[in-house]
């Protein structure tokens, strides 16, 4: 199946450091979700390998009934993959700076709003978005005060955690084959080594990408997706100030 463009996008902003070399993009698109109050901390949500889908904009509206400002960037400028294959393909020609201008955009845009009360940002992501969350926070360094990376990879994943300074909590699976547990244990003590920051990663009995109640791989978990999400929300509401 071919990947399909979706027609929303219901949020630009603008993006730094624009390189001619590239498209000539000086926008962001993505999907913005604020709480009934019409104020709150600001989280910064990135989507899985296959897009910016219905499960990443109600992940946004679930952190919105929670209190909090969130924004999922749209990388993919609103292609949305259809299968493993497909979604492999989209991830690999997401360059690791694009993505990375993206997010930052996202941040920026945040923290301009009204409706964020707070002076920094949490990050939440999933699968590829996970990779990007721990890209973040060492890129944007203070801004980021919470990270939390759902079973992270791809070209986001930094190989250098110095510049992290938000508290990061981990989300990994034990019968994950595309980041094992044990490099996901490795990663967690490189972060707490590199940063000094505080690092805690909880591990599941469960496979890649078990938060995903439509993961067309059948991949959902409830019951540790349940306790995963009640673990990140704390932690959000905790550090995002």
């Amino acid at each position: 199946m071919m990947a399909s463009k979706t027609p929303y996008q219901n949020i630009t902003f603008p993006l730094p450091d624009k390189d001619p070399s590239r498209d000539g993009t000086t926008e962001g698109h993505g999907y913005l979700a604020v709480p009934a109050s019409g104020e709150g901390p600001g989280v910064v949500v990135v989507q899985e390998w296959w897009g910016l889908t219905e499960h990443i904009r109600d992940v946004c509206d679930r952190l919105a009934a929670e209190g909090f400002v969130a924004l999922a960037p749209d990388l993919y400028g609103g292609w949305i993959a259809h299968d493993g294959d497909e979604a492999g393909e989209m991830m690999e020609n997401l360059p690791a700076e694009e993505g990375a201008r993206q997010l930052g955009g996202a941040v920026d845009f945040l923290l301009s709003r009204e409706e964020v009360t707070s002076e920094t940002v949490g990050a939440i992501g999933f699968c590829m978005g996970g990779g990007f969350v721990l890209a973040l926070a060492a890129q944007q360094g203070e801004r980021v005060s919470a990270a939390v990376p759902f079973y992270g990879v791809g070209q986001g994943v930094p190989g250098d955690f110095a510049g992290v300074r938000a508290a990061v909590q981990g989300h990994y699976a034990e019968q994950d084959e595309m980041f094992p547990p044990e490099q996901a244990r490795a990663q967690e003590q490189q972060i707490r080594e590199e940063s000094g920051a505080e690092v805690e990663y909880f591990f599941y009995d469960a496979p890649h990408a078990f938060h995903n109640d439509e993961n067309p791989q059948g991949n959902h978990r409830p019951e540790e997706a349940a306790l995963a999400w009640g673990r990140a929300v704390r932690f959000l509401k905790e550090k995002v100030r």
